[in-house]
């Protein structure tokens, strides 16, 4: 068994789309209409046929509440993972992505938060060596 999709709440699923692809770097994987909305999924571009992040419209009432709550507390929704955590920082800074935390040590990772501008905090993982 493994994870074939996962999702994030947005609270427009086209700024979701130019974010995720345009600055993150994924590409879409499904774009499918459903009403007003769409099932809209992404994947990494290393690995295409890997789990796909699905930006799902935000339009329940429970999920609004859910989703403020988080950024409140300042606890991301979704967590990625990165090579080298400081070249990500510093890319997507020059994309003016907005950084809530920055990069630190936590244990056996090295980790930083940033806004999605979709409605989310979204945490960056660099997985670091042991041996370092």
């Amino acid at each position: 068994m493994r994870i074939y999709v996962t999702s994030i709440f947005v609270d427009d699923q086209d700024k979701a789309e130019k974010f995720y692809t345009d600055v993150l770097g994924f590409k879409v994987k499904n774009n499918v209409p459903l009403g007003e909305n769409r099932w809209l999924t992404v994947v990494s571009r290393e690995d295409p046929e890997g789990t796909e992040l699905l930006l799902e419209p935000s339009d329940h009432p429970a999920v609004r509440p859910y989703m403020e709550a988080l950024v409140s507390d300042g606890i991301p929704a979704h967590s990625f993972q990165v090579q080298d955590l400081d070249a990500e920082r510093k890319r997507l800074g020059d994309l003016e992505v907005e950084f809530t935390v920055e990069p630190m040590d936590a244990g056996p990772v090295r980790m930083a938060v940033f806004d999605d501008t979709c409605g989310n905090l979204v945490q960056l993982i660099q997985v670091m060596d042991a041996a370092q």
